[in-house]
């Protein structure tokens, strides 16, 4: 598990995080040079060069790989004294993140590599420690020393701590220590009450069990305060002074909308977490929808500074995901085609346009709310899900017969259409 703890380094402290950055920024950018040559060396024409320019290699060459650059290191420090600066593992972490992000690019299909750019690299990796780094209200970092840190959370007993990165966002410092018990965690099994939970941009959720969560909009209510930091930074001269402490005034402000955000994200998880003991929702694909017309209002549960990671609904699903496994709450993803023109009651089809906001069933009367009414689908098919082959023993995890259900599911009655069930999508 990861911990974040905001840390306070001094002036000399902070120069020198800062400086070290700069150094693995460069570190990584020389190494995705001599990788970018080595690609561009083997693009000429079998029978001519190009007219421009041609990158001249030896057939032989080998690639640029990780195990090269990482032992071209000590050499390097003798010719740049600078590389010097940083510690050893430090700078090794920054040519490992780069070849990540190269097999990234060849195995997953992510984007090519891209150069980092002045104040890009913001964080260091100390890989390993021989003993604990944290010591009372300081943490020990090589060539660094003793940095006060707030550690508004203990360590748990029988952890160890692995791995420390240090983080600067807006002018502000942290560290997120990873920590790590050798025990055996098995995932969580169906079981007890079952919850469906529906997201959308009018009501930030709404469950099977009635309960309606009205969206916060942090972006929004932050917005005019935000439109007038970005249009007097707009207005400085770009890396003067003026222009910098402009520039950490917007990213405090963009920081703050973050963290409020988070949470209540994670609030809303732990409430769920607590309302029951299976959580079912939506597999849908977050980052393509935020692309849309209402992508804005999408994204205003997330940072825009992660806007490339996920939307903000995408974060707040990995975070209920993340507690239900932590606190042995089982977590299901469902089919989300039609989640919202299916009755709950009689399983018909009943067509409504988004200005629709009650479900009324022609065939059986069933009226509720719309985005309840999405919640009792999405329980539905989670149970489905669950009752499928692969979970043989746990049919008898419908919502009628669990403790509690009577009370929430007065209408509402778990079964499987036309006396069949859908079978798991693989």
């Amino acid at each position: 598990m990861n911990y974040r703890y905001r840390i306070y380094p001094n002036i000399t402290q902070e120069q020198s995080l800062l400086e070290w950055m700069d150094v693995c920024r460069v570190a990584y950018n020389y190494g995705l040079r001599e990788i970018k040559d080595w690609c561009n060396s083997r693009k000429c024409m079998v029978d001519r060069c190009s007219i421009v320019h041609e990158y001249i290699m030896a057939a032989d060459s080998p690639f640029p790989s990780e195990v090269k650059q990482l032992n071209a290191l000590p050499n390097a420090k003798k010719v740049f004294p600078r590389l010097g600066e940083v510690p050893s593992q430090v700078l090794q972490q920054a040519i490992k993140q780069l070849h990540r992000a190269w097999d990234g690019f060849q195995k997953v299909g992510h984007g090519f590599p891209r150069f980092k750019k002045f104040g890009q690299f913001k964080s260091l990796l100390f890989p390993q420690f021989k003993q604990n780094p944290v010591q009372g209200v300081h943490i020990a970092l090589p060539k660094l020393g003793m940095i006060p840190i707030n550690l508004h959370r203990p360590i748990p007993s029988g952890f160890v701590v692995k791995q420390v990165r240090i983080i600067n966002k807006a002018d502000r410092w942290y560290a997120d220590i990873n920590i790590q018990c050798d025990v055996n965690v098995p995932n969580p099994m169906p079981h007890g009450h079952p919850i469906g939970v529906d997201i959308g941009l009018e009501k930030f959720l709404a469950t099977s069990d009635g309960v309606l969560v009205k969206s916060p909009k942090f972006l929004k209510v932050m917005q005019s305060k935000l439109k007038l930091l970005q249009r007097r930074l707009s207005r400085k001269k770009k890396r003067s002074f003026n222009y910098e402490k402009q520039r950490i005034k917007v990213a405090r402000l963009h920081h703050t909308i973050d963290n409020t955000r988070k949470d209540f994200h994670f609030k809303q998880a732990h409430a769920l977490c607590g309302a029951g003991d299976m959580v079912f929702m939506e597999d849908l694909d977050y980052r393509t929808l935020a692309k849309g017309m209402l992508g804005k209002q999408m994204l205003d549960s997330e940072a825009v500074a992660s806007l490339r990671a996920s939307a903000g609904f995408g974060q707040f699903r990995t975070i209920t995901k993340y507690l239900c496994w932590k606190r042995g709450k089982f977590f299901g993803e469902v089919n989300a085609l039609g989640t919202s023109q299916e009755c709950p009651e009689c399983g018909a089809t009943v067509k409504k346009d988004l200005s629709v906001r009650v479900h009324h069933c022609q065939e059986c009367g069933f009226i509720a709310d719309r985005d309840v009414t999405s919640g009792l689908v999405i329980r539905n098919r989670g149970i489905e899900l669950i009752s499928t082959a692969g979970h043989a023993g746990i049919q008898n995890a419908y919502a009628d017969g669990l403790p509690g259900a009577e009370v929430s599911q007065s209408r509402s009655k778990s079964k499987t259409r036309k006396g069949a069930t859908r079978k798991a999508k693989k």
